[in-house]
């Protein structure tokens, strides 16, 4: 059928459709090598996520061992955003300056970094500075991971891989928070 000229109508001289004309357009093939590299990127938003459910049941823990104040916590949990703004205004010059590839990797050292510091913090200002080094890898993660993935995905599925980045923080912070509350439902 795919041979076959199409015929004309004898009336009106116009040719005729063959259902081959109906038929949809074939799906791309996912490329393998962006699929991969966009999963990889999408894994910056895991920092965000395990920190957001790390840090909402241990505030409890926190105010207890270092004997702080309710304002003290609401700050300690508020001033995230803000030390995450500050790296986000820091990873476009990075990227443009070592490369978008680079830029996670260091993304992923501040964050390392800042888990270190708020590990070992033992009075509420060493526990800030750790929250501080932590935001900034954060900002710069979340500002310069979905780029990378926009910039190595085919067209064709260029929202499929970006959106990965949204559904994987939010599902960090859903399994995170699910398991705080089994843990306090069996203590």
């Amino acid at each position: 059928m795919a041979d076959r000229e199409a015929e004309t109508n004898a009336i009106s001289g116009q040719p005729q459709k063959i259902t081959m004309d109906f038929d949809p357009p074939k799906k791309p093939k996912i490329n393998k090598y962006a699929f991969t590299c966009a999963l990889l990127a999408t894994m910056t938003s895991v920092l965000l996520g395990y920190d957001i459910g790390v840090m909402s049941g241990a505030m409890i823990n926190i105010k207890d061992d270092l004997k702080i104040s309710d304002v003290q916590i609401e700050i300690l949990a508020g001033i995230f955003n803000l030390y995450s703004l500050i790296g986000s205004f820091a990873a476009g010059r990075t990227s443009d300056w070592i490369g978008r590839r680079y830029t996670i990797l260091v993304a992923q050292a501040i964050f390392f970094a800042g888990a270190i510091l708020t590990l070992f913090a033992t009075n509420y200002a060493f526990l800030m500075v750790g929250r501080f080094v932590t935001g900034i890898g954060v900002g710069y993660a979340h500002m310069i991971a979905p780029v990378y993935t926009a910039e190595i995905s085919p067209a064709s599925t260029r929202g499929f891989f970006t959106s990965f980045f949204e559904v994987c923080s939010a599902m960090i912070v859903f399994i995170k928070l699910k398991l705080q509350l089994i843990s306090t439902l069996l203590s």
